[in-house]
């Protein structure tokens, strides 16, 4: 196989951006494609088999185009452009940054990092009723909540409910202290950091006081109908059949509902049925229900929780084929 050679010019306003803290992303991107690569006067030399140079040339060609655009080049947008780059989907990675939804209170663009999250924005955008499935730090929630305070804000909807059911995580929390909001907030304080950070505390808690923003347990939503308005229900693994029932068929006119789980993590009392697993094989094949399923590539948290999401899913698969198998062997033994 012959060797070649390439070179990019790299500004150097964008090369520390692109490189990494001590060439860390160069290092990452030569070890995962087989390259050499030599960074000297903003030019950087890509030495090796011509398919991996071609490989590394386009995944910096896209750091360099993002830094550009104002990103801080993070880890996992180099370990998104390296998987991407093994495709003939490398150019997605610029078509999914231009798709900003909203600000922070900070000026931080909020906007879908990955195909999968890409997949799942579109689909709030089109569906009355979508689905977000997937494992911890898959922005499931953060991305639901920014569509649904950018659609407040332009005056889409009237209000914004979130809601999420009230059950510990596996240890018994026992009396909390305060009064019934005081002993509430543990369980929904996921959703207003989100709140906090997308909208700003002053201005959620203007709209709260006016009950234009409502953060409340699953169990308050009995009896309502909830007409024009946003509604998220997170952590829907750990719902009821009979919950999930009542909270879908609280939906009025003008209201666009996203509910979002993961059920790889309930905390439902051993051998209880979960009423996320029971909505995803009765409303499969109602068209106005979107569902979306993100996997490990899209978790955009620190790059060890990626590797934990799938080491745990690895083992998971493992597992399942292991019992298969002992009770294929026990089948034939009878």
């Amino acid at each position: 196989m012959s060797v070649v050679e390439n070179m990019i010019d790299i500004p150097v306003e964008h090369e520390k951006n692109v490189c990494g803290q001590f060439d860390a992303y160069l290092k990452k991107i030569e070890k995962t494609l087989h390259v050499t690569m030599v960074n000297r006067d903003g030019a950087l030399k890509i030495i090796g088999p011509e398919q991996t140079v071609q490989r590394a040339k386009s995944v910096f060609s896209n750091l360099i185009e993002l830094s550009k655009r104002g990103n801080t080049i993070t880890e996992q947008n180099v370990d998104y452009a390296l998987s991407l780059a093994f495709t003939e989907s490398d150019h997605q990675i610029l078509e999914i940054d231009q798709d900003i939804i909203c600000r922070t209170v900070t000026g931080r663009p909020v906007k879908p990092k990955t195909m999968g999250q890409k997949q799942y924005v579109d689909a709030i955008r089109k569906k009355m009723i979508v689905f977000g499935i997937g494992p911890a730090g898959t922005g499931k929630t953060y991305l639901a909540m920014a569509m649904a305070i950018q659609a407040f804000k332009n005056g889409e909807v009237g209000r914004i409910i979130l809601t999420r059911p009230a059950i510990e995580a596996g240890e018994k929390l026992g009396f909390l202290p305060g009064d019934l909001q005081s002993k509430i907030d543990p369980y929904l304080r996921p959703l207003y950091d989100a709140l906090y950070q997308i909208m700003g505390a002053e201005s959620y808690l203007h709209n709260s006081e006016k009950g234009l923003i409502e953060v409340a347990p699953l169990a308050y939503m009995r009896g309502r109908t909830l007409d024009n308005a946003y509604i998220i229900l997170d952590e829907a693994q750990n719902t009821t059949p009979a919950q999930m029932k009542m909270f879908l068929t609280r939906i009025g006119f003008g209201s666009k509902v996203i509910v979002t789980g993961d059920q790889t993590q309930k905390d439902l009392p051993s051998g209880a049925v979960s009423g996320l697993d029971t909505a995803l094989k009765v409303l499969r094949r109602i068209d106005d229900i979107g569902f979306c399923y993100l996997s490990s590539s899209d978790v955009v948290r620190h790059p060890l929780v990626q590797k934990i999401v799938q080491a745990y899913d690895d083992y998971e698969s493992k597992s399942k084929a292991s019992e298969r198998s002992r009770r294929s062997s026990t089948g034939q033994h009878r």
